[in-house]
């Protein structure tokens, strides 16, 4: 069940490296920025002699080039390609699972294709809106984008792991991001500050009357940083109980068995 297969799909403005392990439903899996598909490969190996499992990374990042200049994004472009995907692996719904700003991936394919989703499990979504302190977290954010400018990516990519595990948690593993391109970089900081309105105006009312199942995961040792508190808060919203998952932000890839089994009960 292990078998990797890869591929890579054309979209407008970029080149998506993918790859699908496993047979039976088809599971789509969005890992968050800056992380790429390699961040959930074990998950996406425990969840394979269930699903056909499949894992990419988002546009711009990694092995998923640009084939145009850099453009300032919102969470809809990475839909956009989440859906074009989904389309040419055949006609079946998914169920999706997204990790951080993954999640907020997969929130939007949700409002925007429910006829291609059968549910969603959102682990961790950063939605600094949501928060009853959204001007300290929009000053964050600010404050992450200026610093790239400033001091570049190093500097910068400290003060944004701040604002995921927030002052009482343990900061996560992350990646290399010295080994991240530029643009990627600056982005990401575009993104952020991109999503806010839409996520808490736009997008909560259509989750709330959309007909896609969506369950939200926090992760048990997770701070007091944006992902955890947004995703408690987008639980409320939806009147759903959040699922407990082992660890903290980065957990998917932690204990994979115990998050596969979350998973796939959240599913069945």
């Amino acid at each position: 069940m292990n078998d990797v297969r890869t591929g890579t799909l054309q979209v407008p403005g970029a080149c998506l490296n993918y790859e699908v392990r496993g047979t039976g439903p088809l599971l789509l899996m969005i890992p968050g920025a800056p992380a790429d598909a390699g961040a959930l490969a074990g998950l996406a190996a425990g969840l394979s002699d269930r699903y056909t499992v499949v894992t990419y990374d988002q546009r711009g990042l990694s092995r998923s080039t640009l084939t145009g200049p850099p453009a300032d994004q919102d969470v809809a472009v990475f839909s956009a390609d989440a859906h074009r995907l989904l389309t040419v692996l055949g006609d079946e719904p998914a169920y999706v699972l997204g990790n951080s700003g993954g999640a907020l991936t997969a929130l939007d394919l949700a409002v925007r294709h429910p006829e291609r989703v059968r549910a969603v499990v959102a682990h961790e979504p950063p939605i600094p809106e949501l928060l009853p302190d959204r001007e300290h977290w929009r000053a964050a954010f600010q404050d992450v984008y200026d610093t790239y400018h400033r001091q570049g990516p190093g500097a910068a990519m400290g003060k944004f792991v701040a604002t995921v595990e927030g002052e009482t948690g343990t900061p996560p593993a992350m990646p290399d991001f010295s080994q991240m391109p530029p643009e990627a970089l600056e982005m990401m900081g575009r993104i952020q500050r991109n999503l806010d309105h839409f996520l808490a105006h736009i997008l909560l009312p259509a989750l709330r009357s959309g007909p896609v199942p969506v369950a939200v995961g926090v992760g048990a040792a997770s701070g007091d940083g944006v992902p955890a508190l947004s995703a408690r808060v987008l639980a409320e919203r939806l009147g759903v109980e959040p699922l407990s998952f082992p660890g903290d932000h980065q957990g998917l890839a932690s204990d994979v068995a115990g998050c596969a089994e979350i998973i796939h009960t959240a599913f069945a």
